[in-house]
């Protein structure tokens, strides 16, 4: 009969690999919180219109990457390619506009229908920040310097570069894409049949693209910093002059861009050569746009994100398995006696498992597979002597202790 295979683009995640996974999420948490940001959990599923009013009908995420379905009450429902619209539709329809601004952090899975490839999957992890309610340049720039510590925090930062741009605001951004539609234009001809068929929908995009016959294109195109006016050159020389004030090194990378309509202002990447192409490690951006996108309010944002898979993938620190204690019991007929030691040892918040009587061989033999470090051994013998026998399988030393004295050293023992 053949197996059932897990679904392409998905991973099952055990042992090792969870914990990185768990580290880096635990990492996240804790630096943002540093930066006054607050956790919350959002529906993995929206309605698609959250999606789709932002991104477009067109857009390579919805026409082609959302995993997209009708409910049996003939509702259109989405599964969330990304965090940020779920975080402001939540502020619209909770009514939470009085309390800004507001600082939030989130994790959890995301799905984008894509080719499966290193650091990229279809359904993958994902933590963010998102600052609502702040429009000043400082708050870019102390978003950036918390994506900075946590990629400290996680031993990667070393290996990446801040890439930063400008957007300008909506008046630049007009007047930019305008210029730039008139270029590609004349060009037309010679671009990729992706970037023809940006062209007319997204034509930011075409700077994004690694298209060999794009490059040459690329390389001559109009650059935003000839469009912007006065108020967002403050803006982002502003951000400038604090990333240098808080001592972050980046790269000013004119190529970089968003292309929905809904981002302005600053734009950062911090990109890595160890993932190969998949370079990015960490993003964001200001998003002025949004709310009202969502039939909100005018509301001012900025935030990041990151994948955990790929950061996961970059972290080398070796993660120590926490300590539990193995009891294992010589003769079946000990199993009950073992039990009660079990619990002891749990109520005291000690980690602890039993294994069945019978085989100790064997069984000592699963438990050094799972690297494991203390074992309990106990027999008829020790049970009528008061005493157990203790192996230290990190060491390979053994020692007979009485019970009573196991427990008023229990905590100690753990810790050796």
């Amino acid at each position: 009969m053949k197996k059932i295979q897990s679904v392409r683009g998905t991973v099952d995640l055990f042992s090792h690999e969870m914990r990185k996974h768990k580290k880096v999420i635990n990492e996240a948490k804790s630096v943002s919180s540093l930066y006054g940001y607050e956790e919350v959990s959002l529906p993995i599923m929206e309605k698609s219109e959250v999606f789709i009013r932002p991104l477009g009908l067109s857009s390579d995420v919805v026409s082609k990457e959302t995993y997209t379905f009708e409910d049996r009450g003939g509702e259109s429902i989405t599964l969330r390619p990304e965090g940020t619209a779920g975080i402001i539709r939540s502020i619209i329809s909770e009514g939470k506009m009085n309390d800004l601004p507001l600082k939030l952090f989130y994790s959890g899975p995301m799905f984008r229908y894509e080719r499966p490839q290193k650091g990229r999957l279809r359904q993958f992890t994902q933590i963010g920040i998102e600052s609502i309610g702040n429009s000043d340049a400082i708050e870019d720039v102390d978003v950036i310097s918390c994506g900075v510590n946590l990629l400290k925090k996680l031993g990667i930062l070393n290996n990446c570069i801040l890439n930063i741009n400008t957007l300008g605001d909506a008046i630049s951004r007009k007047d930019y894409r305008e210029n730039l539609v008139n270029y590609f234009m004349k060009k037309s001809s010679k671009l990729s049949k992706l970037s023809q068929s940006r062209l007319s929908i997204n034509p930011l995009r075409i700077l994004d693209s690694k298209e060999e016959e794009d490059q040459e294109i690329i390389k001559n195109a109009p650059l935003f910093s000839s469009f912007l006016n006065k108020a967002s050159i403050e803006h982002f020389e502003k951000v400038l002059k604090f990333l240098k004030l808080s001592e972050i090194e980046y790269l000013h990378n004119e190529k970089l861009v968003r292309g929905l309509d809904y981002y302005c202002h600053t734009t950062f990447e911090f990109i890595t050569k160890d993932l190969g192409s998949q370079g990015t490690v960490l993003g964001g951006g200001r998003y002025d746009g949004l709310s009202e996108m969502l039939n909100g309010p005018k509301m001012p944002a900025v935030g990041f994100a990151a994948g955990v898979d790929r950061l996961a993938m970059l972290y080398l620190s070796k993660l120590s398995k926490p300590d539990i204690i193995s009891i294992v019991p010589i003769e079946k007929e000990n199993f009950e006696f073992c039990y009660k030691l079990l619990n002891k040892i749990r109520e005291n918040k000690i980690c602890a498992e039993i294994y069945p009587g019978g085989n100790v061989t064997k069984n000592l033999k699963k438990i050094s597979k799972k690297d494991l470090k203390f074992v309990i051994l106990i027999g008829i013998n020790e049970i009528k002597s008061g005493k157990l026998i203790l192996k230290n399988l990190s060491t390979g030393n053994q020692s007979e202790i009485s019970i009573d004295e196991f427990y008023e050293n229990l905590e100690f023992l753990t810790r050796s």
